[in-house]
């Protein structure tokens, strides 16, 4: 988890919520959940939206296309993948809302 790794080099809250593009709220919660239980506390607990719309193929070729990066889809400002972005993807490629 890329907030971890911010944590342990020291960078705080209001730093990391600008590299990985949140809130900073988010980063200071995260922060209290890294330093009560690690790592392992900033575990995803799984997703709490609707299911899945796109076939397995599909998402092998989500998959291929996240790691050609941003850049390769137009977003040249930054190099982070968003949900935006990813919905942006998303309904590009594969013509779902």
């Amino acid at each position: 988890m890329q907030a971890a790794e911010l944590f342990e080099q020291d960078i705080k809250p209001p730093e990391v919520a600008r590299r990985l593009r949140v809130s900073p709220k988010s980063a200071y919660q995260w922060q209290q959940m890294w330093r009560d239980g690690g790592v392992q506390a900033l575990v995803s607990r799984g997703s709490s939206g609707s299911r899945c719309r796109l076939s397995p193929r599909c998402l092998e070729k989500l998959a291929a296309y996240l790691n050609e990066g941003p850049a390769a889809h137009g977003w040249v400002e930054d190099q982070v993948w968003t949900a935006a972005r990813v919905a942006t993807l998303i309904g590009r490629k594969f013509h779902v809302s």
